[in-house]
């Protein structure tokens, strides 16, 4: 007799539910989708690049955010997004548990979708049990079909929204639609489709129990404060445990004398997971906080004028007595973290300079002698010109009396709107005029244009060889 490896998966129909925290994901789920899908459609004025509100161009290395526009050397903020995305996510979990993934996730939201045409197209659980069961007919086949292809339909909208965000979405979608798109854009499109159609569709709580990692070490930042959703044991089970409502257990003082729980065991808080789950057997890790067993449970106590709460969002030492600690120093530390990296962030982005200069000494070779016995030094030079106007420049040179600056061309610059110019400039400078093998100086850029109003200056050394130097008399 040979042992299987792995358990087969149990299929999951999850039943509808109503309720607070019900209506509290659909009002997300609404809100990130009308973020999602509508955000490439949205015009924003621009005077140099397509007029679209969120547009990742590239080609021309140029993130646009409504009025922020993110250069390649700017992906320092993405390190900063990324860091507080993380000091974010485990200042939540300390305090409310895995509130992100029941809410907030991706996979959740998608799941979401799906699981609800599914229910339009098939029927509530019982209906799809029975479907599930049922041999194959022309109406099994027709309603499997239909729910898999509006699956597509919501994927392919998915992949192809993604898609539109890295070019002006008028012209990608006409290119998909007459088949001059990029092959990347078809790439894209078909990958974010297909991956969407699998895991919304197809593996649904897998993705959340095989695949993710959070779900596993989530218990490494629980603690006993940490809110999750529970069930109130003592409550729901007393001495002699949980019961049906039978004749002489429908009243709630008299089921409490005769030493049983409220919990009517109904099983209405198993039915609506979308994990698969029973809450009352305690916290498992394949819970994502949901709390539709929270609203399936307030459903029934209400129902049969129980009190609220046998299952709730508490904490272990809420369940036990103990008072719920909040503001412990663990987060305290987090949300600090947290605030801190927010308040940098945002700072580095008001403070930038709207025109950046880069200076780069040519040291092969770092010096030269002229016929004339000056010293000749090569320096590279490229600026970058962030604003949305063209703007004008005078190049020069401070710090290094008797230098002379040497171009090819007039030290006015033009540089265009979100563009950047790089040339090499000489300094000429006598070894009489230096006391040093290495002086500091500066290159300057003077605006003679109303775009930019600040002087930019960069610091540069010059270099002449020890044995040129004049001797200190």
């Amino acid at each position: 007799m040979t042992q299987e490896t792995y358990q087969a998966r149990v299929p999951i129909f999850p039943r509808s539910v109503k309720g607070r925290f019900r209506f509290l994901k659909y009002a997300i789920l609404f809100l990130a989708y009308g973020i999602y899908f509508s955000l490439p459609w949205i015009p924003w004025e621009r005077s140099n690049a397509p007029d679209q509100i969120v547009l990742f161009d590239l080609v021309g290395r140029h993130f646009y955010i409504f009025d922020l526009v993110v250069y390649a050397q700017d992906i320092f903020w993405l390190a900063g997004f990324l860091v507080v995305g993380a000091l974010l996510l485990f200042f939540v979990t300390g305090i409310a548990g895995r509130v992100f993934c029941g809410y907030f996730c991706f996979q959740t939201l998608w799941t979401d979708v799906f699981m609800w045409i599914e229910r339009q197209v098939q029927g509530e659980r019982n209906a799809r049990i029975r479907l599930a069961e049922a041999p194959l007919s022309p109406a099994k086949a027709f309603k499997f079909l239909l729910t898999h292809l509006l699956w597509l339909c919501v994927a392919l909208a998915t992949g192809l929204t993604f898609t539109l965000y890295w070019g002006y979405a008028p012209d990608i979608v006409h290119q998909l639609i007459t088949g001059t798109a990029p092959f990347p854009a078809y790439a894209t499109t078909l990958f974010l489709t297909l991956t969407t159609y699998v895991m919304a569709g197809l593996a649904r709580e897998q993705v959340c129990t095989y695949m993710c990692p959070y779900a596993r070490f989530q218990g490494v930042m629980f603690d006993s404060d940490t809110l999750v959703v529970a069930y109130d044991d003592k409550r729901g089970e007393q001495e002699c445990g949980r019961c049906k409502p039978a004749r002489g257990l429908k009243d709630r003082d008299e089921r409490h004398r005769k030493g049983y729980g409220d919990c009517i065991d109904c099983g209405y808080c198993v039915q609506v997971c979308p994990m698969g789950i029973d809450i009352r057997n305690g916290l498992q890790y394949q819970c994502t906080s949901c709390a539709l067993c929270v609203d399936a449970c307030d459903t029934i106590m209400d129902s049969i004028n129980y009190p609220r709460g046998l299952i709730r969002y508490s904490s272990e030492n809420a369940l036990s007595g103990k008072p719920t600690r909040i503001f412990k120093l663990k987060n305290i530390g987090y949300g600090f973290a947290t605030v801190l990296t927010i308040a940098l962030l945002v700072w580095s982005i008001t403070t930038r300079s709207l025109v950046e200069m880069a200076v780069r000494q040519i040291r092969q070779p770092i010096s030269v002698t002229l016929a004339d016995g000056r010293e000749q030094n090569r320096y590279e030079i490229k600026i970058n010109n962030k604003t949305s106007e063209t703007v004008h420049y005078r190049f020069g040179l401070q710090g290094l009396d008797g230098a002379e600056l040497a171009l090819d061309g007039s030290t006015k610059l033009e540089i265009a709107p979100e563009s950047s110019v790089q040339f090499v400039t000489l300094v000429r400078l006598s070894p009489r005029d230096v006391r040093e093998s290495r002086s500091r100086f500066q290159f300057v850029l003077q605006p003679i244009s109303e775009a930019v109003a600040e002087p930019e200056s960069w610091d540069a050394v010059f270099y002449v060889p020890a044995n040129r130097l004049t001797p200190i008399q």
